[in-house]
């Protein structure tokens, strides 16, 4: 790999991606679609979620009962499965958050070191 290729890379780092779903959902519960846009649209489009990340971790978000499920209807007549925070993904959230600005903080301070 290339250092071109290294730094086009668009993967996140470890927990980013259930960290934006699970602040997306705290604005109000969404369908997997949904999620992808809201991600898209709130990054200026540098953020490309794909479908095959998106389901694996709401799962994983699931079982650990971070999120919550149920089918709705969505505003073309579609069911689609809503996920929705849950007490116990708002604390989860906050304690990443908590850490992801800790480690941002400490990468600022050596990226700005002379």
């Amino acid at each position: 790999m290339t250092a071109t290729e290294f730094s086009e890379q668009r993967d996140l780092f470890r927990g980013a991606l259930e960290m934006m779903i699970l602040q997306s959902l705290r604005r109000q519960p969404m369908h997997g679609y949904a999620l992808v846009q809201h991600i898209r649209q709130r990054s200026n489009e540098l953020l490309q979620v794909e479908e095959g990340s998106l389901y694996p971790a709401l799962q994983r978000m699931l079982r650990a009962k971070l999120v919550k499920a149920e089918w709705t209807i969505s505003p073309t007549s579609r069911r689609v499965r809503t996920y929705r925070i849950t007490a116990a993904g708002m604390r989860h959230l906050e304690q990443e958050t908590s850490s992801f600005e800790r480690m941002l903080a400490g990468i600022q301070l050596v990226m700005s070191a002379s």
